[in-house]
């Protein structure tokens, strides 16, 4: 890798930047996109999901397998500004993402600046997420309402407040009927500071809301400008208040002040100032489209119409930008087609002064939308041959001649990372100092020291693998958890760890970065319980993998072993199955975002309460579940203790979407040679038409331990469990008395 492309925000611009860089990638270019959200909405569809005509899957393009289609890294994050000088991405929960060319298509929010009240009192439109949160909770409010009227305000008279009206006018009337509330009296006022609404568009499309409005019994406000809101008011120039229930705010979109306070020039609304080219007027490195940006020499309205024809040229100036060659100029139309929703599969077209309406137009429009969907929700198999794609062209040669520059990269030490990187990557990480560890990172020794303390044992465990997903920072936050789980799972405490770290072959700046943002995870893990990074070995390679060498202490007569079931305990298991099939299922682009989303929150929970949990609810024996699956790590404990297990299928916490992904046939590339323990299973034959049974062969990253408690104290070790985090935690079977059969599993479902 030569150089990093960091895409922020997932709008409908970069939506077509990472389709560009799947389907033509450019070599030594990496490509990594900064997103707050897994799911972006595609705004044609929103007023058709609000109004119940669309599912969310419908309205929305996931994230993750457009970004692996890319081959592009996700990190999944709030960005919360820019060093422009140091050429890093600022974000929430995580260390600064470096760039080369930066992009930015986070889109806009309604402008809540000027009007006191508007924040604590009003549902606004954007950010989405948000926005549809608060309306699961409407609904669910609207359900306990005691009122007979209801009355819901809009604020904005604009094409988005418009159809935000009729569509959550027509959807709440539907739901009113569904949910037997059809009593409940439905009061919408719509609020505009125009004299009119759709101020944008013509005459006649103007006269046909105006009539729409009055059919569905729409009050409109013109030239009411809202200077406060107060719990169920709305106070307005001239003199008139307007009472509410609900409030809905889509007014003129507005920009984050962190674009501004970075150095790029913006506009008087604090946009971007690109231009023609879509490049910063300050900062040619940067680029920016969508609604946050304001191209100079033509200046259009905030929509989305204009973000998705920018994606194309965006696309190819960023290539041309990453070559060293000149950007080209992009003209924007002067004028497009408009299609308008009115709630009811109906909708209103105009382009210039021209318009007509029907039910036709809503079908044409959802065709028009469910096309677009299309090219970013069912993606290629395989990236087109180079010899077809934009690779072989002039823009790629810079590319390619700085990766041809570089040397062989030799094996042996010569594979090793050079000492400055290395320095300036501890220099940045600051990791945790111990007392005990008497020689580490501080000292240029070729061996750390560690102190044992009198009484103590030492506990030594090891882990490595390659990256399954494409965020470094998260890889080495879940590789942490992981390794520690050994540790955790012997009822030991951590003390030191040893760091292995091989990284792709690239520039110098590149491989600091990637051994930075992987450290950084794992130093915050070990940070968390208080383990010094004592040193470590890192090599250059053709992937990115990671581990550790964990070193722990113990109280040798309060260790947690495999060998101590006994007849009559329960059997606890932490958290939910299917880390395995799910990255599988993510690496073929088959998983959906918010499948993966689950996962990884799951593996981020270290092990080290469960265990304290364990070792004071008196468990007999203890292991994590890891690379061989429930099955393979309960056998090792039955067979060490000579017992027999029952085990109850239907209680074994699966992850959303492990099932979906088993019966699609999509499974870890170790699960075979895992599935060769079912002969431990006495009962197989009836065990295996279960549709979870393949998951006890599933092969667990940063998984949960097991551990058998004594019955008289299981539930309360359950109770105890669930309080300090480990919501998914349950009783999945119990430990007989060993029989004279050589399988020692019996399952029910």
């Amino acid at each position: 890798m030569v150089k990093d492309l960091v895409l922020v925000g997932g709008g409908h611009s970069h939506v077509a930047v990472l389709k560009s860089f799947g389907m033509e990638p450019m070599p030594g270019v990496r490509v990594t996109l900064v997103c707050k959200d897994v799911y972006t909405p595609y705004s044609g569809m929103l007023p058709g999901y609000l109004a119940g005509h669309y599912s969310f899957a419908d309205a929305h393009i996931d994230l993750r397998p457009l970004c692996n289609f890319a081959g592009a890294q996700f990190y999944h994050t709030p960005v919360t500004g820019l060093d422009l000088d140091q050429k890093q991405v600022l974000c929430a929960d995580r260390p600064p993402v470096r760039f080369d060319l930066l992009s930015i298509n986070i889109g806009s929010t309604p402008n809540t600046k000027d009007v006191p009240g508007v924040r604590e009192h009003s549902l606004r439109v954007k950010p989405i997420d948000h926005f549809l949160r608060s309306w699961e909770e409407l609904l669910a409010r609207l359900q306990k309402a005691k009122a007979e009227t209801v009355r819901v305000a809009v604020v904005g008279g604009g094409a988005g407040g418009v159809e935000l009206a009729l569509s959550t006018q027509h959807r709440l009337r539907r739901w009113l009927d569904e949910s037997q509330r059809g009593k409940l009296r439905l009061e919408y006022h719509l609020l505009t500071a125009s004299p009119t609404i759709l101020p944008t568009h013509n005459r006649r499309v103007q006269e046909k809301f105006n009539r729409i409005l009055r059919e569905r019994e729409v009050r409109v406000h013109r030239s009411h400008q809202v200077r406060k809101v107060e719990p169920s008011r709305l106070l307005c120039d001239p003199g008139e208040a307007v009472d509410f229930d609900v409030l809905f705010w889509v007014t003129n979109a507005s920009a984050p002040s962190w674009l501004a306070e970075s150095g790029l020039k913006t506009d008087t609304e604090g946009f971007v100032a690109v231009n023609d080219r879509l490049q910063s007027l300050s900062h040619p490195g940067v680029f920016a489209a969508g609604d946050i940006a304001t191209v100079q020499n033509h200046p259009r309205p905030k929509s989305g119409v204009f973000a998705v024809r920018q994606g194309p040229p965006l696309a190819k100036n960023l290539r041309l930008a990453l070559a060293g060659q000149p950007p080209e100029p992009f003209a924007p139309q002067r004028r497009f087609l408009s299609l308008i929703s009115t709630g009811d599969q109906y909708a209103v077209a105009s382009r210039g002064q021209w318009s007509v309406e029907g039910a036709w137009v809503w079908r044409w429009k959802d065709w028009i939308d469910r096309r677009w969907m299309r090219r970013y929700q069912v993606l290629p198999e395989m990236s087109p041959p180079p010899s077809e794609s934009f690779t072989e062209g002039l823009a790629d040669q810079a590319a390619l001649r700085e990766i041809a520059s570089s040397p062989m990269r030799c094996g042996g030490c010569g594979a090793k990372v050079g000492s400055a990187v290395l320095t300036r990557v501890l220099q940045r990480l600051r990791p945790v100092q111990r007392d005990d560890v008497v020689v580490g990172l501080n000292s240029p020794d070729d061996a750390a020291v560690i102190v044992v303390p009198p009484g103590k044992v030492s506990v030594q465990t090891v882990d490595f693998f390659r990256s399954f997903i494409n965020d470094p920072f998260v890889f080495g936050q879940v590789t942490a958890n992981h390794c520690l789980g050994d540790i955790f799972a012997m009822g030991a405490q951590p003390q030191s760890a040893l760091a292995i770290v091989t990284v792709p072959y690239g520039a110098e700046g590149t491989v600091e970065e990637q051994i930075f943002q992987v450290m950084s995870g794992a130093a915050e893990v070990l940070g968390t319980h208080q383990t010094a990074l004592a040193g470590g070995h890192t090599a250059e390679g053709p992937e990115l993998a990671f581990g550790l060498v964990v070193n722990g202490i113990a109280d040798p007569n309060r260790l947690l072993r495999k060998a101590g079931m006994q007849p009559g305990d329960q059997l606890i298991l932490t958290k939910p199955l299917g880390t395995g099939a799910l990255f599988a299922a993510d690496m073929r682009r088959k998983a959906e975002g918010h499948w993966i989303e689950a996962a990884l929150k799951s593996m981020l929970i270290s092990n080290h309460a469960a265990a304290r949990c364990f070792l004071e609810h008196g468990a007999t024996a203890c292991t994590d579940v890891t690379g061989f699956g429930l099955l393979g790590h309960m056998m090792e404990m039955v067979k060490l203790a000579n017992v027999s297990v029952e085990l109850r299928l239907n209680d074994v916490p699966v992850l959303d979407g492990a099932v979906e992904t088993i019966r699609a046939g999509i499974f870890s590339s170790l699960q075979p040679q895992n599935v060769r323990l079912r002969r431990a299973v006495r009962n197989q034959d009836d065990a295996s038409r279960h549709e979870r049974f393949p998951l006890l062969f599933d092969p667990q990253t940063a998984g949960g331990l097991l551990a058998s408690v004594p019955s008289t104290r299981a539930e309360a070790c359950l109770a105890e469990l669930r309080k300090c985090g480990h919501d998914r935690a349950a009783v999945i079977g119990s430990v007989t008395a060993p029989e004279d059969r050589p399988a020692p599993i019996r399952i029910t479902g």
